[in-house]
């Protein structure tokens, strides 16, 4: 990291204000759109270096100059305020309404009044697991669960979420699945997986677990509480 905001440093001069990005010239633009034809570019937006640019692609940032020539990835930090500009941008980026997510199709479990977040999840994920087992621990957290099966990494995750929706104790048979290894009977329901599929495409959801805050905000690490407490 060091290493790359030397490098930034010393090519590109600081030139205005952290807050002042915008959208790169029509030129700029349109030139390293060509070169980075491979990539699925969103935005490019000008940065707080001179003549360094934001390259949103997908759900990444990576940086460039005017030509696309060089292409960099890693995180730019203002040394001044101690602020992590790419996680800011990040942050902006991957908002998500929370107003349009179907709550229908999720696993509802956690307390009414309690801080509200949506978790897309794979039962055969090691990682989902070790957040379902952090989430036993916590209190006072409305959790809407989308099963969200990665079925080329985990052939088996599809069935097995089918099986948990038709479950009559949704939340405890995805417990019993992904805590105890529980073998469900076959699904015999319509279930929403397929739906939630197209959902986690539309919203740049590529991996598990992706949690979202109430106010849109994708979780990047840190205490989940206060994480939570921000989007009230």
């Amino acid at each position: 990291m060091k290493t790359l905001l030397v490098l930034v440093t010393l090519l590109f001069p600081m030139s205005c204000a952290a807050n002042e990005t915008k959208i790169a010239p029509a030129g700029v633009d349109k030139d390293i759109r060509q070169t980075l034809s491979n990539m699925d570019i969103k935005t490019i937006q000008k940065t707080p270096f001179k003549g360094l640019y934001e390259v949103q692609a997908g759900d990444q940032i990576f940086y460039t100059n005017s030509t696309g020539q060089y292409l960099l990835n890693g995180q730019m930090f203002d040394t001044k305020t101690k602020q992590n500009l790419t996680a800011i941008r990040l942050a902006e980026v991957n908002r998500i309404s929370w107003t349009e997510l179907p709550l229908e199709n999720a696993i509802v479990s956690g307390p009414e009044d309690g801080l509200k977040m949506a978790v897309f999840t794979d039962p055969d994920c090691p990682y989902c697991v070790r957040l379902e087992k952090n989430l036993k621990k916590e209190t006072g957290i409305r959790v809407y669960t989308f099963l969200f099966p990665l079925i080329q990494l985990h052939p088996d995750a599809y069935e097995k979420s089918k099986s948990i929706w038709c479950a009559e104790d949704q939340h405890q048979a995805m417990l019993d699945v992904m805590l105890d290894k529980k073998k469900l009977p076959a699904a015999t329901c319509d279930t929403p997986i397929d739906a939630n599929l197209e959902l986690a495409q539309k919203l740049n959801v590529r991996g598990t677990p992706t949690i979202f805050s109430e106010d849109g905000r994708k979780y990047t690490g840190g205490n989940m509480q206060a994480w939570l407490e921000q989007g009230k």
